[in-house]
């Protein structure tokens, strides 16, 4: 039977937008923000504004308008956050795509499907106001999840409601929604939800890792950045 990973990869055969407006393909540049990235350690990592000034002059520096990156990336910036940091979960290793663009910067579906759930996880760290998109094809089901959006973005949705690729879903928050964070979108699939209602894991301890890894794949097979 075909992989996951394999299905993913051949659903879109090009570069496949998940950031509404002029964006292309060439306009992203690849960031780590794992612990081997020496130029963190001079950051004041507790600090969004910081973090945002960051990301803002790596672009610039290459000339750039938007950064990806992240996935299986073990990172120390979590250390800030008892959601992550703490002895029982001991979360460190990052399992979406990040991409950095402006807040308030439009959202859209990179597919066909329908409002899986919806939930603001407001705890210092999490995600924020996130949205999970359900979608179907070949008759395989698997889920997308936004995180890191407006609040706004939460205002008069139904589960079950349709969305078309392209659709517009949500806008990205600021530091001050979405989970005291510079302004990026957590993208993330799963193949089952298992039993998560507006919420699943981004942030795994090693010991889980290849359980989600098998479960959540790659993003960028879909998006094609």
């Amino acid at each position: 039977m075909q992989s996951f990973s394999e299905f993913l990869n051949e659903l879109t055969s090009c570069f496949t937008p998940v950031i509404g407006g002029a964006y292309k393909q060439e306009d992203f540049a690849y960031i780590d923000l794992s612990e081997d990235n020496r130029d963190l350690l001079k950051l004041e990592v507790a600090s969004s504004k910081a973090f945002s000034i960051f990301v803002d002059e790596y672009l610039r520096n290459r000339n750039s308008k938007a950064a990806f990156g992240g996935y299986n990336e073990l990172r120390t910036l979590y250390n800030r956050s008892q959601l992550f940091n703490n002895t029982e979960a001991n979360r460190n290793i990052h399992i979406g795509l990040d991409v950095w663009v402006p807040a308030y910067s439009e959202i859209i579906s990179p597919l066909d499907g329908k409002i899986h759930s919806f939930k603001d996880n407001d705890n210092f760290g999490d995600y924020g106001p996130t949205i999970i998109l359900e979608h179907s094809f070949n008759e395989r089901k698997f889920y997308t999840l936004y995180g890191h959006l407006s609040r706004k973005s939460l205002d008069n949705l139904s589960i079950g409601t349709e969305v078309k690729a392209g659709d517009k879903i949500a806008e990205l928050g600021d530091f001050d929604e979405n989970g005291d964070y510079a302004p990026h979108l957590h993208f993330q699939i799963m193949e089952d939800m298992q039993g998560g209602v507006g919420d699943y894991p981004g942030v795994v301890k090693k010991e889980d890792l290849d359980i989600y890894l098998k479960n959540c794949p790659d993003p960028n097979l879909l998006l094609k950045i």
